[in-house]
């Protein structure tokens, strides 16, 4: 287990959901806090709350992504690579969860037992989607552990 690994275990005990544990790994190689950010990234957990939109897991890591590559200030401007980032996103999630389990809609992930299932079987998503994350960053010319 590595140290990412240890990290979603410790904030999935502490409460907190595949989207918010997305952007809190992400934060954190940045060297940065944002608890609002944190929070708002609530708002996607269980398929935005009733399970019928995409994966918080999906949409977590397509925000995350954004933190990187996303407008931010009406100085700064997106980068042109985004869209296509995020399609890789997309695609792989698409492809590899959706593949596994029938689509990426969070009560079609969990099953029956809803966000109680989450527990069990969303980890390995969530560590899956955060290295595939990292990786289509550092693809794109993005370093994960840079703030600017």
């Amino acid at each position: 287990m590595d140290d990412y690994q240890i990290q979603m275990l410790r904030l999935a005990s502490s409460g907190y959901s595949c989207s918010q544990i997305l952007i809190r790994l992400a934060l954190d190689a940045r060297g940065e806090e944002n608890p609002a950010l944190v929070r708002s990234m609530a708002g996607l957990a269980y398929g935005c709350g009733g399970g019928k939109a995409s994966c918080g897991a999906l949409t977590g890591g397509c925000c995350l992504l954004a933190l990187y590559a996303g407008k931010g200030e009406d100085t700064e401007t997106e980068s042109d690579r985004l869209p296509l980032m995020l399609n890789e996103m997309s695609d792989w999630f698409e492809s590899q969860v959706g593949g596994q389990y029938g689509g990426t809609a969070c009560e079609t992930i969990t099953g029956e037992d809803g966000p109680a299932a989450a527990r069990q079987r969303c980890g390995s998503i969530v560590a899956e989607t955060f290295a595939k994350a990292m990786e289509i960053l550092t693809t794109h010319g993005f370093d994960p552990y840079d703030a600017d």
